[in-house]
Formats: C-alpha cells, sequence, structure tokens
C-alpha cells in the first residue's frame, strides 16, 4: 500500500484526481481508512436510491459516507441493458450506469465502506450503527437498502439472471417481443407480470406449483381470461436450460402429481415471486408493513427523527430505478433541511 494507507478491515473511498498523488489512475475510486467521527450522514444501500442520495449530499458538502450493503450496487448490479433511465438513447449497462453514479458521488466528497449493517440503535443521538466490530455515529441516516429479488435458488437460475432470466418485466419485457416465455409464482406479482408481458410476448405461461393461487380474485380473473396466458398448475422448475449458451432455451419442468418431467422451449423466465425489503434489522425501532416495507410519510419521513428512508425498501409499488434515484434525492434534501434546523 502506499503512504498514509492503514490495513483496517473496513475502507472508505474517495476518486482519485489528476495531479493528487495516488496510485491509481485519475476517475477511479480508491478505499481509504475512517477515522472515529460522528458523521453528518450515513447512508445505508449502493444502489440507485443510495448514490442518487450521496451525490445531492455530498454536493451540499454533507460527507456523506455510503455503506455498500450486501449487495453492491442493488439490482442494477445484476442488469444487463438499461433502455428505460433517462439520458442514455442507446441504453446502458446496469453495472456501468451504478459505477457512473458511484464515480459522480466520489467526486463531490462521499466515501464508500464496505461491508453491511450489522445492528442499529436509532434510540440514541447521535445515531449508532454497528459494521462488524465497528461502531459509527451519525446525525442521520439514509435507509436505501433496497428490496431483494426472491429467487428459487438453482444455479442454471443464477447463472442466466441476465440472459434471459428476470424478476422484473417492466424493466425487460421490452425484449422479449414475439418470444414465448414463462413466468413463475402465484400471486398478485406473477399475475401483474404475466399480463404486463402481454403486450411484448406471443405466449406467456405461468408456471405455479400448486392448484390454488394466493392471487386476488380479480387479479387472478384477469389473467385467466387473457388468450396469450397459459396456466401450468402443480408444476415446479427443475432447471433452467441454456447456460453454456448464456441465453434462456428453455426449462426443465416437474408435475409434483404424477413426477413426470418435460422440456418447455422458452426465450424468456420470469420470476413472480415477490421481493424481500431489506429492513429487518429495524423492525421495532422504524414502522414496517406486513411485508417488512418501511413506512413512510411525505414520500421519504419514517417515525424517528433524522431517520429518511427511500428507493425499494419502501417502494413496493413502482421499484424502478428512476423512482429509487428521485426518492433517492428527496431524502438528502431533507437530511440537509434536518441539519440545517439543528444547527449543524
Amino acid at each position: 500500500m502506499g503512504a498514509g494507507w492503514i490495513a483496517f478491515p473496513f475502507w472508505c473511498a474517495r476518486i482519485s484526481k489528476p495531479g493528487k498523488p495516488s496510485l491509481l489512475p485519475a476517475g477511479t475510486i480508491e478505499y481509504i481508512s475512517m477515522a472515529e467521527t460522528i458523521r453528518d450522514t450515513v447512508i445505508l444501500g449502493s444502489g440507485c436510491a443510495g448514490l442518487t442520495a450521496a451525490i445531492y449530499a455530498a454536493r451540499a458538502n454533507l460527507k456523506p459516507l455510503v455503506l455498500e450493503g450486501h449487495e453492491p450496487g442493488g439490482q442494477l448490479s445484476i442488469t444487463t441493458l438499461v433502455e428505460n433511465f433517462p439520458g442514455w438513447p442507446e441504453g446502458i449497462q446496469g453495472p456501468q450506469l451504478i459505477e457512473n453514479m458511484k464515480l459522480q458521488a466520489s467526486r463531490f466528497g462521499a466515501e464508500f465502506q464496505m461491508g453491511h449493517l450489522a445492528a442499529a440503535d436509532l434510540s440514541k443521538h447521535p445515531i449508532a450503527l454497528r459494521v462488524g466490530a465497528e461502531t459509527i455515529h451519525t446525525r442521520t441516516l439514509i435507509i436505501a437498502s433496497g428490496a431483494s429479488a426472491r429467487w428459487l435458488g438453482l444455479p442454471s437460475e443464477q447463472a442466466l439472471i441476465g440472459h434471459g432470466v428476470s424478476s422484473c418485466a417492466t424493466c425487460d419485457g421490452f425484449f422479449f417481443s414475439g418470444k414465448e416465455i414463462a413466468v413463475i409464482g402465484g400471486g398478485d406479482s406473477a399475475m401483474e407480470e404475466a399480463l404486463f408481458l402481454t403486450r411484448f410476448s406471443t405466449k406467456v405461461t405461468l408456471l405455479h406449483r400448486r392448484d390454488q393461487f394466493r392471487a386476488s380474485k380479480i387479479m387472478l380473473e384477469r389473467a385467466m381470461a387473457h388468450p396469450q396466458i397459459v396456466f401450468r398448475t402443480n408444476t415446479v422448475v427443475k432447471e433452467v436450460l441454456g447456460v453454456e449458451e448464456k441465453e434462456v432455451k428453455g426449462v426443465r419442468l416437474c408435475d409434483t402429481v404424477t413426477g413426470e418431467e418435460e422440456i418447455l422451449p422458452i426465450s424468456g423466465f420470469f420470476l413472480g415471486i415477490g421481493h424481500e425489503p431489506n429492513a429487518k434489522m429495524f423492525a421495532g425501532q422504524i414502522d414496517l408493513d406486513e411485508d417488512g416495507y418501511i413506512k413512510t410519510t411525505d414520500y421519504v419521513f419514517t417515525r424517528v427523527p433524522g431517520v429518511f428512508a427511500c428507493g425499494d425498501v419502501q417502494d413496493r409499488r413502482y421499484r424502478q430505478a428512476i423512482t429509487a434515484a428521485g426518492t433517492g434525492c428527496m431524502a438528502a434534501l431533507e437530511v440537509e433541511k434536518f441539519l440545517q434546523e439543528h444547527g449543524h
């Protein structure tokens, strides 16, 4: 390591600049050690919401610390081409968009720390956050920890995420125009995904492991009445085909009643089994709804003064990169206002 670097288990990040001593080229991100201090704000999460909050907070000279979490970059880090984020007429790869936002935040003084939150005490002033063996103190907190898509957990499924396997019909449905696809799930999420995908696909096969559905009556009836949607019940997916070709070619299905297996040729496989908001560590300290999403008022306010939530951790309806970025902006502006009102 170069002069001035100290080996600690956790590191912060800054952007290297032309003319400044650095082992890295200008425009790259360096991870640096962080001295114990009270932060003006800490941002939990490094997806679109967290990084937008970091850009705004850093430009307000709040020197935000971003805890990258267990899924650095959020959902976009496992997304391929993003075509619906403004400003990119030819589209942009999800990981590149995240990297661009990270560099932009770093340019204005945001710091990044690897690791995820182990525990938080929101009753203390300043707020106490435990990351590994370290405790970080901050006057305000922006929770942008996102919501993780639920997956089947099949190795073949994981290998093909971004190559025909998706958890977001709104994001990726367009890429399957004129093709046959499958959606798995039995709740409203699956019905909504299937109905949306009929705008592009010639045929949508909806797969469900039982013959009873959790979906609401109206959503189930809409899906069943649609001529492009075919239901396959008592069916589980054993394997997603196309790993060697890096492109979904079909799924291997198993009938849970007869045990018989068959191949369903498809070009896209969508998960409609919901999302898991990353907010369990705040249970009992801020209000969560029945599914674990953070309840907010006036867009980003939680019931704890100085604690704000943005992005998919509090948005169960839209779950888009651009809406996450919008609420990230709101949270940072509210943090700036809160600190001003409290003399910081």
